[in-house]
């Protein structure tokens, strides 16, 4: 399999990715990725350079954003002036769920970030979602704490707060890296 830099002309494959995976997530009684994401969102961080998509064949497998911006009211400034990359929307199709592709992925995003001179791949995962916690935890992650307020309407509650961490370092993923 290899990782490849997301396109514009991917967003509808993304979006429709993302839909399927918010199906899921219902089945399992979560309510995380219930609202559509916005494509204008989207299309500015494929533009960014920040959303990877990883490939079986023809096929898209899982996808994943690796940026240098921290969402907004998280982190601490001390955290902040930390070299660090931060992970999110990381999704595995559901054609290939059990193959450790989400690990695999989170290995190289922790290798590309240390080779980007980060020492820490961060993330913020959801509140209630304590299945992904549990997950990330397994993924080598430390729990930093849960910000529960500062949302983005009316700085109600928020609802991706759950913040991990772990140190980036070289890792063996076993993808082909198509991105550099």
């Amino acid at each position: 399999m290899r990782i490849i830099s997301a396109q514009p002309g991917d967003v509808a494959k993304l979006l429709a990715f993302r839909e399927e995976a918010a199906v899921w997530l219902a089945r399992l009684g979560s309510d995380q990725w219930q609202r559509p994401y916005p494509a204008e969102f989207l299309l500015a961080t494929i533009k960014a350079g920040t959303v990877f998509m990883v490939m079986d064949g023809e096929t898209t497998a899982a996808t994943i954003t690796l940026t240098p911006d921290a969402e907004p009211g998280l982190w601490t400034e001390d955290e902040l002036s930390e070299p660090s990359q931060f992970i999110n929307k990381l999704t595995v199709a559901r054609t290939h769920a059990g193959q450790n592709l989400g690990g695999r992925l989170v290995d190289w995003a922790g290798d590309r970030a240390y080779r980007d001179a980060a020492k820490w791949l961060r993330l913020d995962a959801w509140t209630t979602n304590e299945a992904l916690q549990r997950y990330y935890l397994r993924q080598g992650f430390e729990h930093v704490r849960t910000v529960r307020v500062g949302g983005a309407v009316n700085g109600g509650p928020r609802v991706s707060g759950w913040l991990g961490q772990r140190l980036t370092g070289p890792t063996e993923h076993g993808f082909e890296d198509l991105t550099e």
